[in-house]
């Protein structure tokens, strides 16, 4: 009888996650599991909690939930043999679009028992793990914003911040270090992936494969407003790459450091990690994921 534990973050998604979860747990029940559920109270909480799910060794922990709940069960495994599945219940769910389950319960209650996993890579960065997209810049202060409002809708709250932000933001002098290669330059942001997308959909790398031991890191030159609001749309497609305007590199080991500005905090899926400079690490294989086959 395998052994699964859910974390849940309850006001995930306007509280759709609590009803998910819910029903999750019964599918898994009544397919004989037995289900352990944490709901924690706050981010810390929810890291307590999942530090103490995965040290029960079961045979799945599971969030249920966004990024943010997603990020904090990963710190919980990452190194060990427990599988961490994501369903996503939160707002933007760029994990889970990624490297999820399926959000029906009944599916995702036999992907679960199905046990199905593959390995892949995490990012270490200021003393964390991260799954996704690391931002620093303009993205991560609209991160910032969106963030502290009261009420989240998904794509459409980072379209709004990033209207709101851009009026005061000013281009950052940017020193980046990629397996040696360095790259001196003025921009308004850089991201650095293991998967492809931030901001509920939005393809910041499109070409990043979260198996493959590598870093992909863009770089967005400074230019001004008018052309970023043109060619801001490209990035839900990704064929900004093509611009002018766009460095991209691709490596193991990145560093990113920012001059002249104190203000600019670095987020990783979605969660605030650190103020610059930083080092991202691609550490390959480093978690098991369940997956939907």
């Amino acid at each position: 009888m395998p052994t699964i534990a859910l974390l849940v973050n309850p006001a995930s998604g306007r509280r759709r996650a609590a009803v998910a979860a819910a029903a999750l747990r019964d599918r898994l029940r009544a397919r004989g599991a037995r289900v352990r559920v944490a709901a924690g109270a706050s981010a810390a909480d929810s890291a307590r909690l999942a530090g103490q799910l995965a040290a029960d060794r079961p045979d799945a922990l599971v969030a249920v939930g966004g990024d943010g709940l997603a990020h904090l069960a990963l710190q919980a495994v990452v190194g060990t043999d427990v599988p961490l599945g994501v369903v996503g219940a939160g707002t933007g769910n760029d994990i889970a679009r990624e490297l999820g389950l399926p959000r029906s319960p009944d599916a995702a209650a036999r992907a679960v028992l199905a046990g199905h996993t593959r390995r892949i890579d995490t990012v270490a960065a200021a003393g964390r793990h991260y799954l996704s997209v690391l931002a620093c810049g303009f993205d991560s202060r609209v991160n910032e914003r969106v963030n502290g409002l009261r009420v989240r809708t998904g794509r459409l709250d980072y379209v709004a911040g990033l209207l709101a932000e851009l009026g005061s933001f000013t281009p950052l002098r940017y020193t980046l270090d990629v397996d040696g290669q360095r790259l001196d330059a003025e921009g308004v942001l850089v991201a650095v992936g293991n998967t492809r997308c931030y901001g509920g959909g939005m393809r910041i790398c499109p070409d990043a494969r979260p198996d493959d031991g590598l870093l992909d890191v863009v770089l967005v030159r400074a230019m001004g407003r008018a052309r970023f609001l043109r060619l801001f749309p490209r990035v839900f497609t990704g064929s900004h790459l093509n611009l002018p305007e766009v460095a991209v590199l691709r490596g193991r080991r990145v560093a990113v450091a920012v001059h002249g500005a104190a203000d600019v905090v670095a987020h990783a899926d979605g969660e605030r990690l650190a103020a610059p400079p930083l080092v991202c690490e691609a550490v390959p294989g480093s978690v098991r994921m369940l997956t939907g086959r």
